[in-house]
């Protein structure tokens, strides 16, 4: 199947800011692209790119002084298959990991594994390793966190996360990826387009947050908030948490007046 992808986000800023975006599909993803997803701005502004030190792309521009709309879209061919399920799967001992995964198994900005290592050992420590107990993390995070838009906070970190039982997709992430850190699993926190495809209709569309575990010689995507093997999950972006793949750094005052995201089966 075809999936055409896009955003539009629209800046209110009283001087010339800086900015860095990270809404390119992915250069994991880019064999995939039927239509590239190409990124424009109005007023027209010049545009620069570079890879990070995660394999993302960002992109770098100056907002004038009033109004700036950045858009994009593309289309992406899919299996059209819901993600694939690894329940032979196996945990690896943290000597046999590859040098790159090791990074993912250290606490960061919110994922404070310092705090939550005794908590998690007490939750998932007595079963038995491997896909399954991703899954039962997966499951814990799911019940004991309320979804709700209104109570998001760009702040919120891991721990809080759970003290407060409520928070958006990204927080489902952050506690999951936290949890599986401490069990010295590696996980790597992912944001992406997630449309309704194959499931109800649900509200107003939005970028997803998920994360990805490395287990039996791979990286497996497992999303908490939903927690359900989907259909069109297109990755734009994997760090250590929100901070290394956020939409959006502004350096600068700036108001974001619209903002609409889309996944259109084709």
């Amino acid at each position: 199947m075809q999936i055409r992808v896009g955003y539009e986000l629209i800046y209110d800023c009283p001087q010339p800011t800086p900015m860095l975006l990270m809404l390119h599909v992915h250069p994991s993803r880019v064999i995939d692209l039927v239509q590239p997803d190409r990124m424009m701005t109005e007023p027209a502004v010049p545009l620069s790119g570079y890879q990070d030190a995660f394999g993302n792309w960002c992109t770098r521009l100056v907002a004038p002084m009033g109004r700036l709309r950045v858009y994009g879209h593309g289309v992406v061919r899919d299996s059209g298959l819901p993600e694939p399920a690894c329940p032979d799967a196996n945990e690896h001992r943290v000597a046999d990991l590859p040098d790159e995964a090791l990074m993912y198994l250290l606490g960061s900005r919110y994922c404070e594994t310092d705090l939550m290592s005794d908590l998690a050992w007490r939750l998932f420590g007595d079963l038995p390793p491997g896909w399954m107990r991703v899954q039962r993390i997966c499951d814990f995070v799911n019940a004991h966190i309320r979804f709700d838009y209104t109570e998001a906070r760009s702040t919120r970190t891991a721990a809080e996360t759970y003290a407060e039982r409520v928070g958006v997709c990204r927080d489902f992430a952050h506690l999951a990826v936290t949890f599986c850190r401490c069990l010295n699993i590696p996980a790597r926190y992912c944001t992406g387009y997630l449309g309704d495809i194959g499931v109800p209709p649900g509200g107003p569309m939005d970028f997803a947050a998920f994360f990805e575990v490395y287990l039996g010689g791979a990286w497996h995507v497992f999303d908490p908030r939903n927690n359900a093997r989907r259909i069109g999950r297109v990755l734009m972006a994997r760090g250590r948490d929100a901070v290394d793949v956020a939409l959006s750094n502004t350096f600068g005052p700036n108001l974001l007046s619209g903002f609409t995201v889309w996944t259109i089966p084709l």
